[in-house]
């Protein structure tokens, strides 16, 4: 009784150890050279008993019935003759074991290959590459950042970006043929795992990346941002290749940057957007402005080391190139001085920031002491009243958004808030503070049409801006709610009924790709989605030194883009050459990159807006028109 309880045990340890060794190609390839041991022998010892058997030697007797049967069998089978019974039986005994041996070896290659195939596509291989953008997470914005990269990457052989996140390779793929298609020639690899895990990040050659942008999809904090941060630690990395992390909190943004010796350069997205509609909100054609900044397409801003200018005056500089856009100035220490004052002195090592077509395009064309001696005299004067704003719907963004704004109005200003009641409570709205300048009223409705056109007509609103729901609902139904607004509002604004006075319609659109299916009645109207943080992140990815500029600028303090009165700095209806509009503006302490043209806005707000004209170019200022510059807010 033991004993067969030993063997049920032992049988069962065998049979346990066999299946975990299938696993294993050379557990196999040995079970199968045992096999064929084990059966040779076989075979060999039913050979030598059939030879010792004089019935199995006799030859087969063809004049039976049985013998036309076994000669079409054994011809299916491929070796039909005459010899004795004995070698027929070895031969079928054969071709049973090399039928059987050969479909097991053929079933394990195949299953072999399909496993190889199917880890192939889960994206677990090692990247090899180097000089490559390396980007770790995915979210809506990464189809904006691929669509820049390859616009700024169009020069450059065989540009290349590995895109590594949690999502399965197939899934990731899907959405770049469908949301990213003009690629061009860059070559994008996906892989898939955890970020946050050195050792799969291992596989990623992160040490030969060109930069590493770190996407934040996960809306719940910066958890999972810092723990990738981390992990990258772990490598060592170059001090050179930058790693632009996108990060919520303005706390824990500066304190990993300043851990990482800014190694890390920390994007806030929400901020980015917040400041940008704030800014574009307050000046029309400004969001054109900052967007052509922004993308690889255009103008774009550049860093030029100029000998000539070594012992010279910022306000010097600002006409010494002839087709291009003078902002700023980047010390010998490295640091970026925006607009600074026109009497800072050029040192050995200074590089001058410019806007310009291309880094080549910034040629030192000489000075022009006749227009920097010319003296100006326009009197600008700046007359503020109270303004008010309607805000549709709700989100975080929102809260961001009014503090800004509230930040370039004068006292008196109003901004009321209509939310429908199922998706934002009385609590997330009773307590904003969003300054002191801006009084914040709020209502909250059914949704239904009547309430709207009640709200939009209740006085003259400068600005309706409408937000998604993205608190309560997910992307695709927060911007299918935003865009049935849209197109309420703009009804009414159409009507002209009621009161309704069509005011500057500005909508939150979460997905970037829907930004298209918005299409705006109004030139002046501006849709805010993620592609402006992602188009920012490009940027600073492929030139890390930028992300002060940007800064700087998209800051209310310091120096900004501004679009003012082009009456306040030369009188309307005469020709002037636009270096003249240089000069003029270097007396107010600005830096003047363009102007707008208020007559070409029915053409679109593109044609309108003349970034980094020649300054040999001819215009004639009329009612309306603005001048672009980089200076303090006014």
């Amino acid at each position: 009784m033991n004993a067969t309880k030993f063997l049920v045990r032992l049988l069962k340890r065998l049979r346990y150890n066999f299946e975990n060794s299938l696993s294993r190609p050379r557990a196999f390839t040995g079970y199968v050279f045992i096999v064929i041991i084990l059966l040779a022998i076989v075979m060999a010892f039913l050979q030598s008993m059939i030879r010792a058997i004089s019935a199995f030697n006799q030859p087969l007797d063809s004049s039976t019935s049985f013998f036309a049967f076994w000669e079409a069998f054994t011809k299916i089978l491929g070796f039909g003759n005459t010899e004795p019974w004995g070698s027929q039986i070895m031969k079928v005994l054969y071709w049973a074991i090399g039928i059987t041996i050969s479909g097991a070896v053929i079933g394990f290659i195949s299953n072999m290959i399909t496993r190889s195939v199917a880890h192939l596509k889960l994206g677990k291989g090692p990247v090899i590459e180097s000089g490559h953008t390396l980007i770790l997470g995915c979210s809506n914005r990464l189809y904006s950042v691929l669509k820049q990269l390859a616009i700024a990457n169009a020069n450059v052989r065989k540009p290349t970006v590995v895109i590594f996140s949690s999502l399965s390779r197939e899934a990731i793929e899907s959405e770049i043929e469908s949301r990213a298609k003009a690629i061009g020639d860059l070559k994008i690899i996906t892989r898939t795992g955890d970020p946050t895990n050195p050792a799969d990040l291992q596989r990623m050659n992160v040490s030969q990346a060109k930069s590493i942008i770190i996407l934040d999809a996960d809306a719940s904090g910066d958890a999972n941002v810092i723990s990738t941060i981390l992990a990258l630690k772990t490598f060592n990395l170059n001090q050179q290749i930058r790693i632009i992390a996108e990060l919520d909190n303005s706390n824990t943004a500066k304190t990993i940057c300043n851990l990482s010796n800014d190694q890390v350069i920390a994007i806030r997205s929400h901020d980015v957007i917040a400041r940008v509609t704030a800014q574009a909100s307050r000046q029309p054609g400004l969001a054109t402005v900052i967007l052509d900044l922004l993308d690889f397409s255009g103008d774009e801003i550049y860093f030029a080391k100029v000998d000539a200018l070594v012992g010279r005056t910022y306000s010097d500089a600002i006409l010494a190139f002839h087709s291009a856009s003078v902002i700023g100035v980047v010390d010998a220490q490295g640091q970026t001085h925006v607009n600074p004052s026109q009497s800072y002195q050029f040192q050995n090592g200074d590089k001058v920031i410019a806007i310009a077509a291309d880094d080549d395009k910034i040629v030192f064309t000489g000075f022009r002491e006749e227009i920097l001696t010319r003296a100006n005299t326009v009197v600008r004067k700046a007359i503020q009243e109270p303004e008010h704003f309607l805000v549709i719907g709700w989100s975080k963004l929102g809260h961001s958004v009014l503090s800004e704004i509230s930040k370039f109005l004068p006292i008196g200003s109003t901004a009321h808030i209509v939310a429908q009641s199922k998706f934002v409570t009385p609590n997330q709205l009773s307590k904003l503070d969003c300054g002191s300048n801006l009084t914040v009223t709020f209502a909250l409705v059914s949704g239904d049409f009547n309430e709207l056109n009640v709200a939009v007509s209740a006085k003259k609103y400068k600005d309706v801006i409408i937000f998604g729901y993205r608190n309560s609902l997910n992307p695709k139904e927060a911007d299918a709610q935003t865009l049935l607004t849209m197109l309420q509002v703009n009804h009414l604004f159409a009507l002209g009924e009621s009161g309704v006075m069509r005011g500057r319609l500005i909508a939150e659109i979460l997905d970037g790709s829907k930004t298209e299916l918005a299409q705006v009645a109004g030139i002046d109207d501006l849709i805010v989605s993620d592609n402006l943080a992602a188009l920012l992140i490009a940027q600073v990815s492929e030139n890390p030194s930028l992300a002060t500029i940007f800064d700087d600028l998209f800051d209310v303090d310091g120096a900004s883009v501004n679009i003012r009165p082009i009456q306040n700095y030369a009188p309307l209806g005469v020709e002037i050459e636009f270096a003249q509009l240089v000069g003029i503006g270097r007396s107010y302490g600005d830096s003047v990159i363009g102007y707008r043209v208020h007559a070409n806005q029915k053409f679109g707000s593109a044609k309108a807006v003349h970034l980094n004209p020649s300054k040999s170019r001819m215009f004639t200022p009329a009612a309306g028109d603005g001048i672009i510059v980089i200076g303090n807010i006014e």
